[in-house]
């Protein structure tokens, strides 16, 4: 009977592995990476969202606080159906919220709300209830959640999916309603670690 070739490849010879830079076996610190994203520019918005009552089976329970996050890693996904994703730091108030409460909403910010934007993202603060207090806005009707008074676009989401993502969560939602409350001024955008505008 006549030979016939083996159909295992041979085995290849092992590879040496890149040496990692300290903390990431991908070779790449937490330095050189936040520098090279801060490079990215990106839009400013503020995602909020409302706490389910304190008792659910009680239509006279007060409704729960309001909360509200600046966020910049924000995107859209899909036309259709429409969806955007934000990215959100895990066990952070906002991540654990959207785990129970599916209906959320951003605001674009203008140029003119920087001082939003510092607000809401300030390490330490007080009460959301605070933060909301002078602020202008209104109340979606289909999330509940406040939308900015004067913000370049709201969006009303749905979330669709999270997806565990290293430190963070990424949050898909599908848009329930959009609107464009104010046409005038430019975007708010971030770039190297400050809020800027464009021009």
């Amino acid at each position: 009977m006549p030979n016939t070739p083996s159909l295992t490849p041979p085995a290849s010879p092992a590879l040496p592995l890149p040496s990692p830079a300290a903390g990431h076996a991908e070779g790449v610190s937490n330095e050189e990476f936040r520098a090279a994203m801060s490079r990215l520019a990106s839009g400013v918005v503020l995602v909020t969202a409302q706490e389910p009552p304190l008792d659910p089976d009680d239509p006279q329970a007060p409704a729960g606080e309001d909360v509200g996050m600046t966020a910049t890693a924000f995107m859209s996904v899909s036309l259709d159906p429409p969806l955007v994703l934000v990215s959100l730091r895990e066990g952070s108030r906002m991540d654990d919220l959207l785990d129970e409460q599916p209906l959320w909403a951003v605001s674009v910010l203008s140029e003119s709300q920087r001082h939003i934007a510092g607000r809401f993202a300030m390490k330490g603060r007080v009460s959301d209830r605070l933060l909301f207090a002078d602020l202008s806005c209104l109340r979606g009707e289909a999330s509940g959640a406040p939308l900015v008074g004067g913000a370049l676009a709201t969006l009303e989401c749905r979330t669709e999916q999270r997806v565990p993502a290293g430190d963070h969560t990424l949050v898909i939602g599908r848009v329930l309603t959009a609107s464009l409350p104010s046409a005038d001024g430019g975007p708010l955008a971030y770039f190297k670690g400050r809020y800027r505008q464009l021009g």
